[in-house]
Formats: structure tokens, C-alpha cells, sequence
């Protein structure tokens, strides 16, 4: 174990807003070991953003992770040319040039159809009536995956999620992130008989690797392409309704919907952390770590830096995000991020904000998590 100094937190509240507790982190104890996760937090941006590159000591290889136990080996668990390797398999499913010309038709379409159902209506759940089924449509046409329905992709990429930020070990939660790969499994199989065209299951396939490495990465595509987009969509929406004024600036041409998602990926990260696992004993940060430490890299605390952000706890799209590292840093850097930002930016935003008319809230919008957050529901209402 590390050596660290501890920092104890109460996991119900760290769940609920992890924010004050990763402030005196930043503040007191930048590196520090959390018993309650088993593993030592590094905090500040920069340190992050510097250690991220160091894999030869903070690999992305685990074993015996909880990701690789329950979903496989995926390129997310590989470092040095074996991620690479598969890194390139991928991208030509999800290059810019791909997403541009390809996909972003079908997320158009997709997420019309959705609002059309919409608009008579005059009120919704938005997370799961707008941005949970326009997630999973626009991720069922990536992955290759067409036969699930809208609630089955996002029932086992939560279950899937869960499962791996499951460290106190809730078997209940284990169970059912099992189940979830288990019928994926089924769908991979179904689907590789004919996979559709520029998917990821047809390129991965065309490029040759294994049909292991197929699986765990599909399975890897499912558990960040759906609950990062849905609850990033929705709480951008969120954001914009408790800040009436910086919709405007928007809506008047003073600022666009790539900065509003920009700062709130930078405000609440759905991707909060990234685990690592010390292959070989070495001091950083003051901090000296031993093979088998467990380290999280802890991008919602980054993304508050405040050697980076001026009052970092509030929403502004006026802001420089440039050094935030929301989409994570160096060789990991996600590779759907372009797909994601099309989705959110050029897809569902606007669609939203133009075709629900005088769109309000309708209730209280709670948020959860911290190595994945995002809001629970978001009761809206619209003039139909």
C-alpha cells in the first residue's frame, strides 16, 4: 500500500456530491489513500494530467480489476502498441469523418422520431424519455447491437457501470452486471452473422482480432456510449434551465452548444475517475507506491482544479475549458469522444431547446455518483 496520508470519506455522501470532499483533498491532501475505496486518490489536475502518460507505473492493465473480471480484457485495460492495436481496429467506426458522414444522419433521425412522440405530450421524465432512448439508438447503430431494445442497452450499461465502480463489493450489484454481459454476449453472437455496415462489430471483425477482444471492447463501447451521453445531455439541459442566462447567449449567437456541453463536462464529469493499477514500485508526488496499489485518477476533481478554474464550483460557458480533461488525457484519451460530442452538440441540444417549446422544469432534478454522475430523473414540462 502506498504511504499515502489517509482520508476518510462516508460513501452515501461522496455518492450525493462528491465535490466538498475532493476540495480539501486538492486543498490538504492532494495524494491521499481512501480506505473506503480501497485505493489512493490523486487529486490536482496537472498531477493527473502528468501521471496519466506514466503507464509503465500507472497501468492500465488489471487482471484483476473489476472491469476485466466482469466484461473482459478491452483496450481501456491495455497499454503501449497492445491498446494501440485495437485503438485502430476501432476508428474507422468512429472517426470524425465517419461520424460526420455516417452517423450523424442516423442520431438525427433517431432523435426526431423521439421528439415527435414527444412534443403532444407537454411533459416527460427527460432522462428517460428523451435522452435514455436517443442515447441507446445512436449506440445500438454503433456497436453493430440493432436487435436490443432502447431499455435493454441501457439497462446493461448501467448494470455494467455499476458493476465496475462496484468497490464495496455488493453482490447484488455484481449479480446483475453479470447477467447484462451475459446478454450481450447473446446479441454479439446473433449480430456477428451479418454485422451492419461501419459498425464497430463489423470493423473489429474486418481488422482481425480476436473474438475475445471483440467482446470486451463491444462491451466497453456499451458501458461509456450510453449512460456518459444520456445523463450528459440531460444534465446540459439542466444546467442551461437554472441558467436562463446563459441559454440566451446561445439562443442570440453569443456562445454555441459545444461550450455549454464543454462546461459542463468540465462542472459535473460524468466520467469522474479512471483506476489504475502500480505495475512496479516507484515515488511520485511525493508518494512512494507499490505494485498492486490501486490508484484513481479523479478527473471530477481536475476539472475543479482551482490553479486552472476561477470559482470552479460554478457553471459558466464563457469560460477557457480548454484544461479541463474531461474526455480523460494522453494514450486513453476516449476514443468516441467525437461521436459524443456530435450526439450531444449537434444532435440533441438543439433539438430539444427548438422543438420543446418554452421548455421548463417540473420538479426537483437529483444527480448521483462519482466515478459516474449524472442526474437520477428531470421532470420537464413544454408548451404543446
Amino acid at each position: 500500500m502506498s504511504d499515502a496520508p489517509e482520508t476518510h470519506i462516508n460513501l452515501a455522501d461522496f455518492a450525493a456530491d462528491p465535490y466538498p470532499a475532493l476540495a480539501r483533498m486538492r486543498a490538504k491532501t492532494p495524494v491521499t489513500y481512501v480506505p473506503e475505496l480501497g485505493a489512493t486518490l490523486i487529486t490536482r489536475r496537472d498531477d493527473i494530467h502528468t501521471q496519466e502518460k506514466r503507464t509503465e507505473v500507472f497501468s492500465s492493465r488489471q487482471p484483476d480489476g473489476l472491469m476485466t473480471r466482469l466484461m473482459g480484457e478491452n483496450m481501456m485495460r491495455k497499454d503501449g502498441e497492445a491498446h494501440m492495436a485495437e485503438r485502430r481496429a476501432l476508428f474507422p467506426a468512429l472517426s470524425p469523418r465517419t461520424v460526420q458522414e455516417h452517423w450523424k444522419p442516423i442520431f438525427q433521425a433517431a432523435a426526431r422520431e423521439q421528439i415527435k412522440r414527444l412534443i403532444p405530450r407537454g411533459s416527460c421524465n427527460l432522462v428517460t424519455d428523451f435522452t435514455m432512448p436517443v442515447s441507446a439508438m445512436a449506440l445500438k447503430a454503433i456497436t453493430g447491437l440493432e436487435a436490443m431494445t432502447n431499455t435493454e442497452m441501457d439497462g446493461v450499461s448501467q448494470s455494467m457501470i455499476d458493476g465496475c465502480a462496484n468497490y464495496a463489493g455488493d453482490k447484488g450489484i455484481e449479480s446483475r452486471c453479470k447477467r447484462a454481459t451475459r446478454f450481450i454476449d447473446d446479441h454479439i453472437t446473433d449480430a456477428a452473422q451479418s454485422p451492419p455496415d461501419r459498425s464497430a462489430l463489423q470493423v473489429m471483425t474486418d481488422a482481425g482480432l480476436p473474438e475475445d477482444s471483440i467482446r470486451a471492447n463491444i462491451k466497453l463501447i456499451i458501458s461509456g456510449g450510453q449512460n456518459e451521453p444520456r445523463d450528459a445531455i440531460a444534465g446540459t439541459i439542466w444546467a442551461l434551465l437554472t441558467h436562463p442566462s446563459q441559454l440566451e447567449m446561445i439562443r442570440d449567437g453569443r456562445a454555441t452548444w459545444a461550450d455549454a456541453f464543454a462546461e459542463y463536462a468540465r462542472w459535473i464529469s460524468p466520467i469522474g475517475m479512471s483506476p489504475r493499477r502500480v505495475d512496479r514500485a516507484d515515488t511520485a508526488l511525493g508518494v512512494t507506491f507499490e505494485p498492486e496499489d490501486r490508484v484513481f485518477l479523479m478527473y471530477g476533481s481536475a476539472n475543479r482544479d482551482e490553479a486552472h478554474f476561477a470559482v470552479p464550483d460554478n457553471f459558466d460557458i464563457t469560460r477557457n475549458t480548454q484544461p479541463a480533461i474531461s474526455f480523460g488525457a494522453g494514450p486513453h484519451f476516449c476514443a468516441g469522444a467525437a461521436a459524443a460530442r456530435c450526439l450531444i452538440t449537434e444532435v440533441a441540444l438543439p433539438l430539444a431547446f427548438t422543438h420543446l417549446k418554452n421548455l421548463r422544469l417540473a420538479g426537483d432534478v437529483p444527480f448521483t455518483g462519482w466515478a459516474f454522475r449524472g442526474p437520477v430523473k428531470m421532470p420537464v414540462k413544454w408548451d404543446s
